[in-house]
């Protein structure tokens, strides 16, 4: 598939989300993401289930190592699921091989920012996850709750992220299937719940993958950078002619597989590494 053809169907498959309920939205978003979506990796098992009042989805692989990530996905907040999410997660479990628990964390306009991250909180305190992923409004997640003072020194896997405070200053330019506007009003709702960003890095072994064309890739740079110039040994690279969203199709779209593969390669290292 060439990244035209999926940004068209993607963006018609949004254009069916606009203006309708979310009880209507939330399924539709589930079929279009899963309609990228491989089929799962031979001999992996995939239940749900609750952990202390959380639902979640366990995904665990033929060859399962010790130790279980827990992955948080994406849909800004207001949309996504275990189900929308179902693709990467399964793959992320065969590339890691080890489990991966994908926390289904209540979604606003229902809940605030904070009923989100508790639900991770939860789930993370039940599991006692080796490493954190998370992707887009998952990935923000993910920082959050690696920023909590109490929480361990986890490697984390971040996937094109809002960082900082979003503002028309920070964003790169617009892009297809998000622009800067569609990021703010994103932002805007959940703002009054965000947590205080503290100065240091998230963690001292991160893995971070980006697209090209998203208007989140400049501020996610920019973090990088910082958070090496603060010590922190972290990983990056940027799927050439790639979209937010495009993960789904990663193994549709070759530039989206490669970058993929290298980040799941590069965090399964991070897992195999003695703990500094």
């Amino acid at each position: 598939m060439e990244i035209a053809a999926f940004i068209r169907c993607f963006a018609d498959g949004l254009s069916d989300l606009e203006g309708v309920p979310p009880a209507v939205a939330r399924p539709r978003y589930e079929a279009l993401c899963a309609g990228f979506a491989p089929a799962d990796p031979p001999g992996l098992r995939v239940m749900d289930e609750r952990l202390a009042g959380v639902a979640i989805r366990r995904f665990t692989p033929r060859r399962c190592l010790p130790g279980s990530v827990l992955f948080v996905h994406g849909g800004g907040w207001s949309l996504g699921s275990v189900t929308s999410h179902h693709g990467v997660a399964a793959s992320l479990a065969a590339q890691l091989d080890r489990e991966v628990i994908s926390v289904d964390y209540r979604l606003a306009p229902e809940a605030d920012y904070a009923t989100m991250l508790a639900d991770c909180r939860t789930v993370a305190e039940a599991i006692a996850p080796q490493a954190l992923v998370g992707d887009s409004a998952g990935g923000r997640l993910v920082l959050d709750l690696a920023w909590e003072p109490t929480s361990p020194a986890w490697p984390l896997g971040l996937i094109y992220p809002p960082v900082g405070s979003p503002d028309t200053v920070a964003l790169g330019p617009d892009a297809p299937l998000l622009s800067r506007d569609e990021i703010l009003t994103l932002w805007r709702a959940i703002a009054p719940a965000l947590p205080p960003v503290p100065e240091t890095p998230p963690s001292q072994r991160i893995e971070v993958l980006a697209v090209e064309h998203d208007p989140l890739t400049r501020p996610l740079e920019a973090a990088v950078a910082e958070w090496r110039r603060r010590g922190a040994r972290v990983g990056y690279r940027r799927a050439p002619g790639m979209v937010h969203g495009a993960l789904h199709a990663q193994a549709h779209l070759a530039p989206m597989g490669e970058a993929w593969r290298d980040f799941c390669r590069a965090l399964a290292g991070r897992l195999a590494a003695p703990r500094p």
